[in-house]
């Protein structure tokens, strides 16, 4: 659970993972800092439910550089 401070993009290795979390995405101001913050559960095999796993916090500058990577894998989404 940390406030990402970079973002860099690796070209070779990783894999798939075998299972799938739910995840809640929302806004968190702190002072004058807005920050996006995604949020992950522990997948279908926990023991117990809706337990926080992992938390990512963006500040403007991080998320941007998120948005950057995900149109360079996916494209620009079509309005």
């Amino acid at each position: 659970m940390a406030i990402v401070r970079s973002l860099e993009w690796i070209a070779e290795g990783g894999r798939v993972h075998p299972t799938e979390v739910d995840c809640e995405v929302r806004a968190i101001t702190d002072q004058e800092s807005t920050y996006l913050q995604i949020s992950s559960f522990g997948s279908d095999q926990r023991r117990r439910e809706k337990k926080v796993s992992q938390t990512l916090q963006f500040d403007r500058d991080a998320a941007l550089a998120l948005a950057a990577h995900i149109e360079r894998v996916f494209g620009r989404p079509s309005l």
